[in-house]
């Protein structure tokens, strides 16, 4: 089913990341916890895409296996370092594993691994026509609440959101962020510059203080004051401090569903009882 529709047909929806496998020795590993969360029955599941591709194979054989779950799969694609033959190629591939739905990226390359010359998609915007031109297929993108780290300010964030929409995209899930004012503050400037698609508020429970740091690092999100007390105080007690991200991420998605917003994407990290736990506390809040 493509997610178009599912939102069309649910003012409320929760969803969950899931990564593939980096090698074929853990595959097993990891198609089990992704069946684990697919039992949740969430109303799609997205799969990661490695770094250049890196887990191209398996993120092809993650999303089709969700799918025979009877679970709607969101795949992801890179245009990094890629040739439009390659595109073609994994296209068509996800076609063929009755994949419907993908989150069109610009990605990054490995750390340490330089451009080759075949790299002419810059930017998501010009992958979308690209994904178009191969196949029917709901194009989703990726957007940053407090501006993507590489884009001067968040004007031209914004002017570069619009540009994905105006080739295609048909719904936008967000990076994820801990204070909710900034979603709320970046939902308006977007809705002002005429971004009408559905925005998905990506929400991700940080179950460790390591995990945290190399957030901090890669996304450069800012980290309430709350929070940071949470982790200094059970940073050295692992199940305390699982229970407080839970308990945290619950709290912002109960907030965004109070004032309205009303599709929501859990980062799982793989962790199928963090994201049963957040399910189960959100239970009574999606029946209403």
């Amino acid at each position: 089913m493509k997610i178009s529709a599912i939102f069309k047909e649910k003012k409320r929806t929760l969803s969950l990341e899931v990564f593939p496998p980096k090698t074929d020795s853990v595959y097993e590993k990891v198609e089990a916890s992704v069946n684990e969360i697919a039992e949740l029955k969430p109303d799609f599941m997205s799969v990661t895409y490695g770094a250049a591709g890196s887990t191209r194979k398996h993120t092809t054989a993650i999303a089709s296996n969700i799918e025979k779950k009877g679970v709607t799969a969101l795949a992801h694609l890179t245009c990094v370092n890629a040739s439009e033959e390659s595109i073609r190629t994994q296209v068509e591939d996800l076609a063929k594993a009755g994949i419907k739905n993908i989150l069109a990226l610009r990605g990054d390359l490995p750390e340490g691994v330089e451009s080759t010359g075949d790299w002419i998609y810059k930017h998501a915007s010009e992958l979308i026509p690209v994904i178009k031109k191969y196949g029917d297929f709901c194009i989703g993108g990726a957007c940053y609440p407090e501006k993507h780290p590489e884009a001067a300010n968040l004007k031209t964030d914004i002017d570069n959101i619009r540009r994905k929409v105006d080739a295609g995209c048909e719904f936008l899930t967000t990076q994820m962020f801990f204070d909710n004012n900034i979603f709320y503050n970046y939902l308006y400037r977007l809705r002002e510059a005429g971004v009408s698609v559905p925005v998905v508020a990506g929400i991700m429970p940080v179950t460790n203080a390591k995990q945290m740091e190399r957030i901090i690092k890669l996304s450069q999100a800012f980290i309430p004051r709350r929070y940071i007390a949470l982790l200094d105080k059970f940073s050295e007690e692992p199940a305390a401090l699982k229970q407080a991200a839970i308990a945290y991420a619950t709290d912002q998605i109960i907030d965004l569903l109070a004032n309205d917003i009303g599709h929501i994407h859990i980062y799982t990290m793989n962790k199928p009882d963090v994201a049963a736990k957040i399910q189960e506390n959100l239970s009574e809040i999606f029946k209403s």
